[in-house]
């Protein structure tokens, strides 16, 4: 069933263990003037169609890194001490968290180790590559590589950078979320895609803190519907497989602090199939001149596909734009 914009306030039994607004404005502190912040653009041709009020885009691709992902990151990096910066970092993803680990890496002078999968896509690995991070190749789902990240720091010392089940990368990743509505105070919907939950966690965190009438709405690939199936069990649930166009969101598991903030402030979640991502990744490209890859689509192909209808003013977050030339052209020409 579509989803509406029309929840009220969650009111969670006890928000204490989470991550605080306190946290997520001390994780915008470190990150100004370090990391982007991202723009809300207008998305006029949506807002005739769609809505009944103005629907933004919060364009991530724009981020350093291609994504997001360098919020989280950084933050992530910052609260480390020199002793255990020192020691270096490993991190295990699909592409685009190692490419942020990478860069703060860089930042901070730190060696990093990224641990990707053997499916990783070309350009993905020559970001890491060029960012002075070392790749490590492990199987193809997100507990090989977390399986080898351990390994590999247990063996070095190094310090294990998790993907998204930290309060620390949360609260970076939230602050995608205050941004949204320092930029939009009367922000009526939001819809963030979920992965593993980090951005997801820390943007309806921010959002509901500040704003409690609004709606966020998570939205997930039909191939790797983790959240929803998490929700529907009460816990988070091992998928036995997940796949799909939307590369940056195939984990196989909600991460377990990211369950616990979706349960106190994401009011829905949808799914949506691999064939409404080509057409929205189209539409960014062709009306707001944005190159977003399928996982940064997602929000704008359940704008398109009806499965969210918005209600007031609606920002749709874009997670990342890192897709090679080859993959985008492939993409657009059979999608």
């Amino acid at each position: 069933m579509a989803a509406s914009a029309t929840a009220a306030s969650r009111t969670p039994q006890d928000t204490s263990a989470l991550v605080s607004l306190d946290e997520i404005r001390a994780a915008a502190r470190v990150l100004r003037g370090v990391a982007v912040r991202t723009p809300l653009l207008p998305a006029d041709d949506l807002s005739q169609r769609l809505g009944d009020g103005a629907i933004f885009v919060k364009p991530e691709m724009l981020q350093r890194g291609g994504a997001f992902k360098f919020r989280g990151a950084y933050t992530f990096l910052a609260a480390l001490s020199p002793d255990e910066r020192a020691r270096g970092v490993i991190a295990p993803s699909s592409g685009n968290h190692a490419q942020a680990v990478a860069f703060a890496a860089r930042i901070f002078g730190v060696r990093a180790t990224l641990v990707m999968p053997t499916t990783v896509t070309a350009v993905k690995r020559a970001g890491v590559e060029r960012l002075g991070g070392r790749v490590e190749l492990a199987g193809k789902t997100t507990a090989d590589r977390m399986e080898r990240a351990e390994q590999l720091a247990k063996e070095s010392g190094s310090v294990l950078v998790p993907p998204y089940d930290d309060a620390r990368i949360i609260a970076g990743q939230g602050t995608a979320g205050l941004e949204i509505v320092e930029d939009l105070p009367d922000v009526g919907t939001v819809l963030v895609p979920v992965g593993g939950g980090g951005l997801s966690a820390g943007v309806a965190t921010a959002v509901k803190l500040l704003v409690p009438t609004a709606c966020v709405i998570g939205v997930e690939p039909v191939g790797a519907a983790k959240l929803t199936r998490a929700r529907a069990a009460g816990a988070p649930v091992r998928l036995e497989s997940t796949g799909g166009m939307a590369d940056g969101l195939l984990a196989t598991q909600i991460g377990t602090i990211p369950f616990a903030h979706h349960a106190a402030y994401i009011d829905e979640v949808v799914t949506i199939e691999d064939a409404a991502l080509a057409p929205a990744m189209r539409h960014l490209l062709d009306r707001l001149k944005i190159v977003a890859e399928p996982s940064g689509a997602i929000t704008i192909a359940a704008l398109q596909s009806g499965r969210v209808q918005p209600r007031g003013k609606t920002v749709a977050v874009l997670s990342g734009g890192n897709i090679e030339w080859d993959g985008l052209q492939d993409v657009l020409a059979h999608g």
